[in-house]
């Protein structure tokens, strides 16, 4: 039985737990992020950010100021609920809702759009996340948690 893209979604959020977190991995992270997405010919802005501050931050050539408000919201609504900014946009696409239309949510702050994705220690906590934006929802997305994975195969070979 195949499992519903939201069950992919909270699969990926438990696959893509780290042992570990700091401001050098954060480094690592995001040095990842930027390399993939320059060998895509993808212009992002990109935010690593951990225990309450920006660790790594990148705007490439071809970005705009929006999207580094992109990145500050996508961030915000991860950390607000602890799951990736696109399981929140499709949690409430899938109940007929648009997450910044619910009157808990001031959309000056938070957004539900692919491409923010929780960094979580395993048998721990939130303690962050990792951002992109610039592409579509689904590529954004693609782009996190192709680096993400890459960083946890490296961890997991060393």
């Amino acid at each position: 039985m195949s499992q519903s893209p939201l069950e992919v979604l909270l699969a990926q959020e438990q696959q893509l737990q780290l042992p570990c977190f700091n401001p050098e991995l954060a480094w690592q992270l995001g040095c990842r992020l930027r390399e993939l997405a320059r060998s895509q010919g993808a212009a992002v802005a990109m935010e690593v950010y951990g225990f309450g501050q920006v660790l790594f931050a990148n705007a490439m050539a071809g970005t705009a100021p929006a999207n580094q408000d992109w990145v500050r919201r996508k961030r915000n609504g991860v950390l607000l609920h602890g799951h990736s900014s696109q399981y929140l946009a499709l949690y409430y696409r899938n109940k007929g809702k648009v997450y910044e239309s619910q009157p808990h949510v001031d959309a000056s702050q938070y957004c539900a759009a692919g491409g923010s994705f929780p960094l979580i220690i395993r048998g721990s906590g939130l303690v962050g996340a990792v951002t992109v934006s610039g592409l579509t929802d689904e590529g954004d997305h693609q782009l996190v948690t192709q680096a993400l994975a890459q960083l946890l195969g490296q961890l997991a070979g060393a």
